[in-house]
C-alpha cells in the first residue's frame, strides 16, 4: 500500500544532493510526498525547479524510470512528468538511488473544483479516461490511481499524472495501491493489472468527489457502495456508469468515456437552452432594482458559462469521432 514512509531518507530544506556519476547538484526546497518506494522532494537545480525522488530500492527506482520513459512515448503525449536523469547519492548512511523529473505545477483535482461548476469535473474525467485508454493500449495500467496523483495544469485546464510508482505492465500484480481506490480492498475483484482495475478507481474518484472525507469499509463491499450511490443526489445520475465500472463491465476506458460523454452532452444541451422568463414587472428605484440587475447579470453569466462548456464538450466529441475514423 502507498502508506509507508522511507525512514532511511529524511531530507530537510537546504540539504544538497550531488549525483555520484553526473555530478549534478540539487538543493532541497521541501517534501512533496512520500510512498512505499521512496520520498519525492521539490528541489532547485542550476536550470530550474525539479522533482527528485530518493529511495533505498534501486530496482523500484529503475522500474519507475522505465515507466516515465515509456509514458513519454505514448502517442507523443505527456502523460506523466518528463524524465530528466537518474543517479546515485553517496551519504554517510550509504548510497541511495534517485531520479529527477519535471516539476509539474498546478492544483490538485478537488482543489481545482472548489470554485467551478460540476461540468468541469466531467471534462477532466473525460480527459483522464482518454489518457488511460492510450496507456492501456500501450500495455500498461496506472495502478495507484487517486486524486492525490492527479494535478490540473493550464490554462487551458489539463489533467496530468504525478506519481507513477504504481504503473504496472498488463497481466502482472498491482505493485502499489491505496485501499479506498483498490477493488481488492472492497472485494470487487483481483489486483491483476488490467483496464478494469483502473476504471474501478475512476469510479471511486467520482464517489470521492461526492464524499470528500471518504469512508471506511464496514460491511460487504458492493452492498455498502451501492447504498452510498443510491442515497447521494450527486451520484444517482451516474448510477448506471458507476455500477458498470465497479463491476468491471467496461472492457476499455473508451467504453466508459463514451457513456460519460453521452451523459454530459445530453445534460449540457438541455441546460444550454434557457427557459423563457416572464417579462419582469416594473420595480421602484433603489435597492430592489439593483438586486434585479445583479440577478439578471448573474443569470447571463451562468448561461454563457454553460454554453462554453457545451461547446467544449461538442468540440471534444467531434475530435473523438474524427480520431476514431482515421
Amino acid at each position: 500500500m502507498n502508506t509507508s514512509k522511507n525512514p532511511e531518507v529524511n531530507l530537510s530544506p537546504g540539504d544538497l544532493i550531488i549525483g555520484k556519476w553526473n555530478q549534478n547538484h540539487y538543493t532541497i526546497l521541501r517534501e512533496l510526498g512520500s510512498g512505499a518506494t521512496g520520498t519525492v522532494y521539490l528541489a532547485k537545480s542550476k536550470q530550474s525547479k525539479v522533482a527528485v525522488k530518493v529511495s533505498h530500492d534501486t530496482l523500484s527506482i529503475t522500474s519507475e524510470v522505465n515507466v516515465l520513459k515509456h509514458l513519454s512515448k505514448v502517442q507523443g503525449k505527456t502523460l506523466g512528468p518528463s524524465f530528466v536523469e537518474m543517479d546515485d547519492w553517496r551519504t554517510p548512511k550509504g548510497t541511495f538511488p534517485f531520479y529527477v523529473m519535471e516539476y509539474v505545477q498546478g492544483e490538485s483535482l478537488f482543489v481545482f473544483m472548489r470554485q467551478r461548476k460540476e461540468e468541469w469535473f466531467g471534462i477532466l474525467i473525460l480527459q483522464l479516461l482518454r489518457d488511460l485508454a492510450d496507456l492501456h493500449k500501450s500495455g500498461w495500467v496506472f495502478g495507484d490511481l487517486k486524486p492525490d496523483n492527479l494535478l490540473i495544469t493550464g490554462p487551458p485546464p489539463k489533467i496530468r499524472w504525478l506519481d507513477v510508482g504504481g504503473t504496472t505492465m498488463m497481466g502482472r500484480a498491482i505493485k502499489e495501491y491505496t485501499e479506498f481506490f483498490d477493488r481488492g480492498y472492497w472485494g470487487m475483484g483481483s489486483r491483476k493489472a488490467e483496464p478494469t482495475y483502473d476504471l474501478f478507481a475512476v469510479a471511486m474518484i467520482i464517489m470521492n468527489f461526492a464524499y470528500p472525507k471518504r469512508f471506511d469499509k464496514k460491511e460487504g463491499g458492493w452492498q455498502q457502495l451501492q447504498k452510498l450511490i443510491d442515497h447521494n443526489r450527486s451520484l444517482k445520475k451516474y448510477r448506471k456508469i458507476l455500477y458498470k465500472a465497479l463491476h468491471g463491465q467496461y472492457a476499455t476506458a473508451d467504453a466508459m468515456k463514451d457513456d460519460l460523454l453521452e451523459y454530459y452532452s445530453r445534460k449540457s444541451s438541455s441546460q444550454a437552452i434557457p427557459k423563457k422568463s416572464p417579462t419582469p414587472k416594473p420595480t421602484p428605484k433603489g435597492s430592489t432594482k439593483g438586486r434585479y440587475q445583479r440577478k439578471k447579470s448573474k443569470r447571463k453569466r451562468q448561461i454563457t458559462e454553460t454554453m462554453l462548456i457545451f461547446l467544449f464538450l461538442l468540440a471534444f466529441y467531434i475530435v473523438y469521432l474524427i480520431g476514431n475514423t482515421v
